[in-house]
C-alpha cells in the first residue's frame, strides 16, 4: 500500500509523465475538432448537383411566393412534391435538373437548397 503512494507521488511529480499527459490531452483535442469539421453538413443550391432522393425530403428546401401578397416563405421537399401533386411531367422535369421552380396556383415554388 504504501509503495503504491510512492509510485503514485513519482508519477505525479515526473515533468515526462506531465509532457505525456498534455500532449495525450491534445491529440484527443485534436480529433474531436476534426471530427466536428468533418460532420458538417453540406448545402447544394444548385438543382443538378442534388441526387434526385433528396430533391422531395424533409432537406430540401423550396421557396414559396405568392403571386398576389407578395410574401415569401419557405417549405420543405415533403411540402414542395404535395404542391406538385399528379403533375409527373413536372416532376421528371425537376428530377432530371432542367427546371428548378413551379407554379401552383398562385403561388410562385423554386428549389433553394438540400442540407446533405
Amino acid at each position: 500500500m504504501k509503495e503504491d503512494k510512492e509510485i503514485e507521488k513519482i508519477l505525479l511529480n515526473d515533468e515526462n509523465y506531465e509532457k505525456f499527459l498534455h500532449s495525450k490531452t491534445e491529440k484527443e483535442f485534436q480529433n474531436i475538432l476534426s471530427q466536428e469539421q468533418s460532420n458538417k453538413t453540406r448545402e447544394l443550391t444548385n438543382i443538378k448537383d442534388v441526387p434526385k432522393d433528396l430533391l422531395f425530403t424533409k432537406n430540401a428546401i423550396y421557396m414559396v411566393i405568392n403571386k398576389e401578397s407578395k410574401t415569401k416563405s419557405y417549405i420543405n421537399g415533403l411540402q414542395a412534391e404535395g404542391f406538385l401533386g399528379s403533375q409527373e411531367i413536372l416532376r421528371d422535369k425537376f428530377l432530371s435538373g432542367q427546371t428548378d421552380y413551379f407554379v401552383c396556383g398562385n403561388n410562385y415554388i423554386k428549389f433553394y437548397k438540400v442540407k446533405k
